[in-house]
């Protein structure tokens, strides 16, 4: 068991959505960072204490490595805000990253560092050692599960794609376009980089149900599972879900001049296909339709010695089917 301490605006929903990951064995809100001691709540927010509402996180690196836990993070709060988070502000507020063991701010600093890559101001998150901690009231403790219906500036999207996120995007590299053209057959490399599109049923999955998972062909980012793949009859390989929403970024794509969604990569930035919301109703309505040449299929057996032995429980061993 690990521990860190996260501050991003009102502790009520920072605490559900922390809760809600998959790893974290413990949270509990509090105070920290402060000038005195053992505030109440009403100090915090009228007295000028300086402390920061604040999340202790208990969880196992093992299932979610820091790094992977930050990237969750980050997905909830504003990064670039000062002393305000949705509709709170105030310097009990603010953004922070409170750590007790020392080994750990590098790995901070360097998240930090890779998040001010993606923003345009700067990234206003403080990194500090854990100074003190004190345990708020016990009504604020797991609020929003005694209380479903209180205020969160937090949307229930984002509590949905922390309590589903199992791919840590730290654990794969965006590719060197020299070495994918080498490493990429002409077709993987049309398809993923200059989003060409393969023929219909003229592709390698588009009618495979083997056990196994389907990778990004050009970062090994796993995409998705066989449990969600079905017969659609459009001829290329159909999904109901990705393994994990977040390993996906769409955009509204307007070739053939009609409107569709673009489905993208995440790490890898590679054209898989498009998502369409003619899927099976029982499955969520979605269909990804994705070109066989952006994966490459992982066999239930092999996904362990591959790296992928986490995931297995994601497998249904009977594959898909027809929708």
């Amino acid at each position: 068991m690990a521990e860190i301490y996260l501050a991003g605006g009102c502790f009520w929903g920072m605490e559900k959505y922390l809760a809600s990951v998959r790893g974290v064995q413990a949270t509990e809100v509090g105070y920290a960072n402060g000038k005195t001691e053992n505030p109440s709540y009403e100090d915090v927010c009228r007295r000028d204490t300086g402390h920061a509402e604040t999340v202790r996180v208990a969880y196992d690196p093992a299932v979610v490595p820091l790094p992977f836990l930050l990237a969750l993070y980050f997905d909830a709060v504003d990064p670039v805000s000062v002393n305000r988070q949705g509709g709170d502000h105030g310097t009990q507020y603010r953004t922070g990253i409170y750590y007790t063991d020392p080994a750990d701010r590098p790995v901070i600093e360097q998240a930090l560092s890779d998040l001010q890559t993606r923003c345009r101001e700067p990234v206003a998150i403080e990194l500090k050692p854990l100074e003190n901690f004190f345990a708020a009231e016990a009504y604020h403790q797991r609020y929003l599960e005694k209380n479903p219906g209180g205020y969160c500036h937090i949307g229930p999207e984002r509590f949905e794609r922390a309590a589903q996120a199992v791919v840590n995007p730290a654990s794969y590299a965006a590719p060197d376009p020299a070495a994918l053209r080498e490493r990429l057959t002409p077709l993987q490399y049309e398809v993923t980089q200059h989003s060409a599109t393969e023929l219909p049923f003229q592709n390698e999955f588009h009618n495979a149900f083997q056990p196994g998972i389907y990778v990004d062909v050009t970062t090994g980012e796993p995409l998705f599972s066989s449990a969600d793949k079905f017969e659609s009859g459009c001829g290329w390989p159909s999904f109901a879900k990705p393994i994990d929403p977040a390993v996906l970024r769409e955009k509204p794509d307007a070739t053939l001049s009609r409107m569709r969604t673009e489905v993208r990569s995440r790490v890898g930035d590679a054209h898989l296909g498009h998502v369409f919301t003619d899927g099976p109703k029982d499955r969520g309505g979605l269909r990804y339709c994705i070109n066989s040449a952006s994966l490459r299929f992982i066999p239930r057996e092999m996904m362990g010695r591959e790296g992928y032995g986490a995931l297995t429980g994601l497998v249904d061993a009977e594959g898909g089917g027809k929708a």
